[in-house]
């Protein structure tokens, strides 16, 4: 699953900086969360930096859009072959 970032994030930018993958970026009102990049920091982490960090509890798992670990593991392994 992606990670997402509800309404109420108040851009305190301490996610964007945590995240491995660049996935986080800032939108038009608040952070966001690209799915593509975003591995639930599988492959770095054992659990979501995002998630660790947010003051406001503002980051969850994205229910809409599920993976195993097992995906997120062969999208860690994509991202990172060739660096």
């Amino acid at each position: 699953m992606s990670m997402i970032i509800s309404d109420e994030c108040i851009c305190c930018d301490v996610c964007e900086p945590e995240c491995p993958n660049s996935a986080i970026s800032m939108g038009d009102e608040h952070y966001r969360v690209d799915p593509k990049k975003c591995t639930e920091c599988v492959g770095h982490y054992d659990e979501p930096q995002c998630i660790e960090v947010c003051p406001v509890d503002s980051i969850s798992r994205d229910e809409s859009r599920p993976e195993s670990r097992e995906e997120l593991q062969a999208k860690f392994e994509a991202m990172t072959v060739g660096r």
